[in-house]
Order: C-alpha cells, then structure tokens, then sequence
C-alpha cells in the first residue's frame, strides 16, 4: 500500500493540461476568455466564483446571475505544447498562447466580456 509521502510525489509528477478556455453565453454567443495550468480543473474554479456572486468581471458576472449556470458552455480552445525542456517558462508560454487566443477572438464589445487594451 503506498504511503501518503509516496502518494504526495506522484501527485507532484502528474501532468495537467494547461491551456486557453472560454466561457460562452449561449444566448448571445459573448465569450470569456482565461488561460489555466489545468484547463480541467478551471471551471469548478471558475464556476464556485460564478455561484457565489465574487468574479472580478463584472458583466460575466451580471449574466451570470440572471442566465444561471445552464446559459454557458464551459470550452477549451486551445492545449499548450509544454516544452520537455526543464527551463521552460510554462506559465510565460500560457500567457502567449492567452494573448494570442485573445488576438484571434476578439472577445471585446458585443463580443465578449473583456475590455480592449488601448
């Protein structure tokens, strides 16, 4: 049977999938995008934030509370391609691939819930 330090290092080990997601309003098709170093974890994070009324963007926020939980869809756009090199920097690379997603999507306006950059 393993031990807890044993249990401890293979889940220090593991590999999660980091990425670009986006949180589509199925009525209007806005989108919130974020990046996350375990894209599959994000949304109960982003979801407990929603539910309890304390996400930092106002009007996913106000949507939120007048859609509920069933007008989103939770999606991955895209995956990172972690380098096996050790010295990579994941999170930099993630906050490109965000940027880049961003570019792309334009989620600004009637499109999104993210205020451009002048």
């Amino acid at each position: 049977m393993s031990t807890k330090k044993a249990l401890k290092q293979q889940f220090r080990e593991m590999e999660f999938r980091k990425g670009v997601y986006q949180l589509r309003n199925l009525h209007n098709n806005k989108m919130f995008i974020g990046s996350s170093m375990d894209v599959d974890r994000a949304w109960n994070s982003l979801r407990v934030q929603l539910i309890s009324g304390n996400h930092a963007n106002t009007g996913l926020q106000q949507d939120w509370n007048t859609l509920g939980e069933g007008g989103f869809a939770y999606e991955i756009v895209e995956i990172l391609q972690v380098d096996a090199d050790p010295q990579a920097d994941v999170k930099a690379a993630l906050k490109t691939l965000e940027t880049l997603v961003m570019m792309e999507l334009t989620p600004y306006g009637e499109k999104g819930y993210h205020v451009q950059k002048s």
